[in-house]
């Protein structure tokens, strides 16, 4: 099995990784890895710290509220008034997508941002259809969702199989959708997500670049274990850098699975996220306690030293080196439209 993986991420890597200067040696991606290390440079306001998404001139909140939890409380109300708190004290980035919670998230999104608050943020949602009509469909119902007329950041979700991306840039296929949305101003930015392999995000790259399309932004895992093991950090990260392609950071506390390893504390999970060169770190919370905890993260940031980074990566090694905390990457417990592909169309 990793044998392929080499050999397909060799495959993939001809033209946007070639373009980039890149060798790839081992499955690493060994010439931008310097690049990963630097922390780029925040704006403070409040106590909230701001980056730039990537080539755009988009300022973003390094700590990005994420989408699925904001529909797990009972209560539609506490939802709301998460939300709204979280732009209170300076969160802008909103995740959402058309699948969580049947759309029970966007509901309650689209509720929280009336009254000023739509203004105040940038908001991302995501779409699984991998068809031009399925793909055009989720978009309407989304902005419906979110009682808005245009959505910031649209992205393609769950690339996680080697065909996503020959389906979505198909005659006919999802990213006709996108295009055409963006044309009608109905989405303003095009991005895609994925947790299960970085050599899927790698084809994803290299097909659009085949169909000369650059994407702005790209979501995927990065977190204190990611390094150890099918790292989206080590093989990923350095050609978004390299292509200006806006860095969305997420299971930063690896669905509170890195946790469970009780080798690291919740602040040093986002702390190491934050430190990565990545516009923003979205990170769940459900409960108001969890989000002091990432406004407090974002808070007491300083950038990391390379000794302080090295610490936490060989404290963790043991217990990331078979992705036992990443179930993301190695189940399909965290694949919803595995388990749903209708969503698919």
């Amino acid at each position: 099995m990793e044998i392929n993986r080499r050999d397909l991420l060799k495959a993939v890597s001809t033209s946007s990784v070639a373009a980039a200067g890149v060798v790839v040696a081992g499955g690493l991606l060994k010439p931008l890895l310097a690049q990963t290390t630097a922390t780029p440079s925040s704006t403070k306001q409040g106590e909230m710290l701001y980056r730039t998404l990537g080539r755009t001139n988009e300022k973003v909140s390094l700590i990005g509220l994420g989408g699925h939890h904001i529909g797990r409380p009972k209560e539609e109300l506490e939802s709301i008034k998460l939300i709204q708190s979280a732009i209170d004290r300076g969160i802008n980035f909103m995740d959402n997508c058309w699948d969580y919670h049947n759309g029970g998230s966007e509901i309650r999104m689209g509720k929280a941002l009336q009254n000023g608050y739509r203004e105040k943020v940038f908001l991302m949602s995501k779409i699984d259809g991998r068809t031009k009509k399925a793909a055009a469909q989720q978009i309407d119902e989304s902005l419906k969702r979110l009682q808005t007329d245009r959505i910031d950041l649209m992205q393609h979700h769950e690339i996680i199989r080697m065909e996503d991306p020959d389906r979505i840039f198909a005659v006919g296929g999802a990213q006709e959708a996108m295009l055409e949305a963006q044309k009608a101003g109905k989405i303003r930015y095009i991005g895609f997500t994925g947790h299960k392999d970085p050599v899927v995000h790698l084809r994803m790259l290299e097909i659009a670049a085949q169909n000369n399309f650059r994407f702005d932004a790209v979501q995927m895992p990065l977190n204190v274990m990611d390094a150890h093991f099918r790292s989206f950090e080590k093989q990923v990260l350095p050609v978004l850098l390299k292509d200006g392609i806006g860095v969305l950071g997420m299971k930063a506390l690896g669905a509170n699975s890195i946790l469970q390893s009780k080798t690291v504390t919740p602040i040093e999970c986002l702390h190491y996220a934050m430190n990565l060169p990545v516009s923003t770190v979205i990170t769940g919370f459900e409960k108001m306690d969890i989000l002091a905890q990432a406004l407090e993260a974002a808070r007491t940031f300083k950038p990391l030293s390379q000794e302080q980074v090295a610490a936490l990566r060989q404290r963790t090694a043991q217990a990331a080196a078979k992705g036992e905390y990443e179930k993301f990457k190695t189940s399909s417990q965290f694949d919803g439209t595995a388990q749903n592909p209708e969503w698919l169309g």
